[in-house]
């Protein structure tokens, strides 16, 4: 074979590329400012695939995987930094997908977001989601608020992830890392068991499923700082996604309790940046009782106004806000300000005319 995994590695660094892909049919793939670009290599067959992606599995690992046809995993390079895996099947053959993880946890400034972001890490208890699509940055968002919170208390904290990507080391917090399949069979055993762990923050690498998302809530209720993630786009969605997944007889007992553990949302996504690289567009979501109260009411279809309305007092901005104070510094182009704009109709009168918006955020914050 005429490349080795570790090579590949290297250019992923070299590059300052997010993700390498290998499939069979096609030269290796590296992801750089969010396009896929071939690498100067033939078409890789299926036995090199196969290889490729066995280099860097254990027996273990190379078992489950055999079982399951599928594995997520993670692992260290020396001189390089850490990897997060998935190998799968597809058309009989193994592919596989390999992301970087900065071996620097950067702070909130240095990943472009809202100075709430620290607000919420500050938090002593309650529920804090962090939602957007696959590879938006969530892990690195919440690797930066542990990093706080283990940097300015003196806490335990407990983290359950499939795989384990950021390594944390003890500083002033001690923290423990589960990962699923290696520590613990499964995010749900994981959850039932932590409460006797003595834990102060827990991080839940994904909010999957109705278990998952009920004892989240009961960890945020008893006064446990829990940090997680979701897929989804919006905090309306993220509100509705947490109550619709329970069954339509407990949704107003789920409404109350989220209504009150309920500490912040972000909901953040990645765009190309003018000049190369990308940049982050957030919506932040902070409930004040107005909120609170929408929740509790099942309107949370009203949500969207208030966030629209309270970013000066509360710290809350809509996506669109984000995106027009990104294109207005001319950071983003105004073609894909509008492509990741969930309104792009209000986007458009936002930036033609931001002082008009402003002034009449201003007069709703008045009345």
């Amino acid at each position: 074979m005429g490349v080795v995994l570790d090579q590949l590695l290297n250019l992923m660094v070299e590059n300052d590329s997010s993700d390498l892909h290998i499939t069979a049919g096609v030269p290796p793939m590296l992801r750089i400012d969010g396009k896929l670009v071939p690498l100067k290599h033939p078409a890789l067959t299926p036995p090199e695939t196969k290889e490729l992606c066995y280099s860097v599995l254990t027996d273990m690992q190379k078992h489950r995987f055999e079982e399951n046809w599928e594995l997520d995993f993670s692992f260290g390079k020396e001189n390089l930094g850490r990897f997060r895996g998935n190998v799968f099947t597809q058309r009989g053959a193994i592919a596989g997908a390999f992301r970087l993880l900065p071996a620097h946890i950067r702070n909130y400034q240095e990943l472009g977001l809202p100075a709430v972001t620290s607000e919420f890490a500050r938090k002593p208890r309650g529920l804090i989601l962090l939602t957007g699509p696959t590879g938006s940055g969530k892990t690195t968002t919440l690797a930066s608020m542990v990093d706080q919170v283990n940097r300015e208390r003196h806490e335990h904290i407990v983290t359950i992830e499939d795989p384990i990507e950021y390594v944390f080391q003890h500083k002033n917090c001690i923290v423990n890392q589960r990962e699923i399949g290696s520590d613990t069979k499964s995010f749900a055993n994981a959850l039932r068991s932590v409460l006797r762990e003595d834990p102060d923050v827990v991080l839940i690498g994904e909010m999957r499923d109705l278990e998952t998302i009920k004892i989240a809530l009961t960890l945020s209720e008893t006064g446990h700082l829990t940090l997680a993630t979701l897929h989804t786009n919006t905090a309306v969605q993220t509100i509705n996604r947490v109550i619709d997944v329970f069954p339509p007889h407990e949704q107003a007992q789920v409404r109350a309790q989220l209504s009150f553990v309920l500490e912040g949302i972000m909901c953040q996504t990645l765009i190309p940046k003018i000049g190369g690289g990308r940049v982050l567009a957030v919506e932040v979501l902070t409930p004040n009782p107005a909120i609170r109260n929408l929740i509790r009411e099942d309107k949370v279809h009203q949500i969207y106004s208030q966030q629209q309305i309270g970013q000066e007092k509360w710290k809350m901005q809509t996506l669109n806000q984000s995106l027009s104070d990104l294109y207005l510094r001319k950071l983003i182009t105004y073609e894909d300000a509008l492509n990741k704009s969930q309104e792009p109709e209000e986007l458009k009168r936002i930036i033609s005319d931001p002082d008009a918006v402003q002034m009449m955020r201003q007069r709703a914050v008045r009345k």
